[in-house]
């Protein structure tokens, strides 16, 4: 009979631990189990990378039993892993994540590169900073992330989610990032603002294709971060609206989209007028996952 409550084997090492939590997640058909089951480890454990590695050998300590086996019944349940441990990596630094924000993917590192590449290009409207907001923070891991690596920009984010600017702020002040965080919906909280850059990775998933993603997506991430609406370009469609809020439209923008989506986000930067280049950025995958207004 298939197990449904993990319970580790008494003086088992490091390794045995692993290969027993792995295979319990695999006989539930649990994504990616032996990564799953290394990364709780490695959290129960306090170790990771070489210390990891090193470690296997030695016994299980005893008395972090029960600590991995709470870890391994709630991945059981769907429960992300990065929920579970409390932070995500994004860009080499570890990120604050809880059930009120997105977790950060890989791809959106691109995403931040991409900014990175062609805000450096920029020069200020005046003898002033660069200015970049970030709409939709969730985490903070974009806008923390541009802050730490250009620190002569400011950087400004808003969420409509008040318990996401709580854990971006604490990111934000856990990595020494210096970024402002404001509560809105979209650009709202930037009226009147004249950004250089403005950069977002909002909710861009069709309303009816959510009930078709991994459920530890789907029941555990929040709905107001994947949902785009009927098509998933509500947020593209809002936020080039919005446009008319600043007193100036930025002079890069740079959004993440999902797979499919790509020509029609570029029309509607095309559509608004105000930049001379559309470039569009494919993921590790070859995915068209970004698209960028500039004006040079």
């Amino acid at each position: 009979m298939k197990r449904t409550i993990f319970e580790l084997t008494p003086q088992r090492s490091i390794r045995e631990a692993f290969v027993e939590a792995s295979s319990f997640l695999d006989g539930l058909r649990v994504m990616e189990p032996q990564r799953n089951a290394q990364l709780l480890l490695e959290h129960v454990l306090g170790l990771s990378g070489t210390s990891y590695y090193m470690a296997l050998a030695d016994p299980f300590p005893s008395d972090r039993r029960y600590a991995l086996e709470e870890a391994i019944n709630r991945k059981a349940q769907g429960v992300p892993a990065q929920y579970i441990i409390g932070e995500q990596e994004f860009y080499g630094r570890p990120f604050e994540v809880t059930p009120a924000v997105l977790i950060p993917r890989p791809e959106t590192e691109l995403l931040v590169e991409a900014v990175l590449k062609y805000g450096r290009e920029l020069t200020p409207r005046s003898y002033e900073r660069l200015q970049a907001i970030d709409i939709g923070t969730g985490s903070g891991a974009i806008a923390i992330t541009l802050a730490l690596q250009e620190p002569a920009w400011d950087l400004l984010a808003s969420d409509i989610s008040p318990d996401a600017l709580e854990v971006a702020a604490r990111n934000a002040k856990q990595l020494n990032a210096c970024a402002e965080f404001r509560q809105g919906n979209l650009l709202e909280p930037f009226a009147g603002m004249a950004p250089d850059i403005l950069v977002s990775n909002p909710p861009y998933i069709p309303a009816e294709d959510i009930e078709g993603l991994q459920p530890e997506v789907r029941d555990y991430e929040p709905r107001t971060a994947l949902d785009g609406g009927p098509d998933g370009l509500n947020p593209y469609r809002i936020m080039m609206a919005q446009l008319s809020l600043l007193s100036a439209p930025p002079r890069l923008i740079a959004f993440e989209l999902g797979m499919g989506q790509a020509e029609d986000v570029a029309e509607l930067l095309r559509s608004a007028g105000h930049w001379k280049e559309i470039v569009t950025v494919p993921d590790l995958a070859g995915i068209d996952r970004h698209v960028l207004g500039i004006f040079r």
